[in-house]
């Protein structure tokens, strides 16, 4: 059975597009094909952009530590050549812990939310307990429409559907990275 590469991954896909743009993750793809360093005029070969958008690509994940490079000077020219790796597991660390983070945040959401009553307007603005929804008169502060009691058991089954789904995929990422981590990647930088 082929390794399922990370860049399968609906979560990381949305990751590194949030990240570094709508080509982020074509140019990991790049580097999983390679499976060695590559420069970005390899890159280029492969993905429908300027050298100059893949450069910035590059730095915005190198910024992040999900690639990193070699610099090289070239006697003749007296350029500079930049050779590129990528840190899979970087990405799936980085992931893990926003998910994580995400998930804390979550789970604190259903706790309030089982203690309190909570009111929002129909933009959905920002939610609010009772006790301060009545203190704005249930009026919303943001945009003035009028607060109106959440379903209590439907935002719960909502808030629990969102955490099983965050734990499936953090349980499949993790298992992903465990398995990378066996079987070891090349880090030259």
């Amino acid at each position: 059975m082929a390794k399922k590469e990370i860049t399968s991954y609906e979560l990381v896909d949305e990751y590194l597009k949030l990240l570094a743009g709508d080509y982020a993750t074509a140019v990991a793809k790049v580097f999983e094909k390679k499976r060695k360093a590559i420069t970005d005029e390899d890159i280029l070969k492969k993905v429908p952009l300027k050298i100059t958008e893949i450069r910035t690509i590059l730095n915005q994940l190198h910024y992040r530590g999900i690639v990193c490079y070699q610099k090289s000077k070239n006697k003749k020219t007296g350029w500079y050549s930049y050779t590129w790796e990528m840190k899979p597991e970087r990405i799936a660390e980085q992931i893990l812990e926003k998910k994580t983070e995400e998930l804390s945040k979550l789970r604190k959401k259903l706790e309030t939310e089982a203690n309190y009553t909570m009111f929002v307007c129909k933009n959905n603005c920002e939610s609010y307990p009772f006790e301060i929804a009545a203190e704005y008169y249930f009026n919303c502060p943001k945009c003035g429409n009028p607060l109106e009691a959440i379903d209590q058991e439907k935002e719960k089954r909502k808030t629990e559907k969102i955490i099983k789904k965050i734990n499936e995929e953090l349980q499949d990422l993790e298992k992903h990275f465990n398995k990378t981590q066996n079987v070891g990647q090349s880090t030259g930088c």
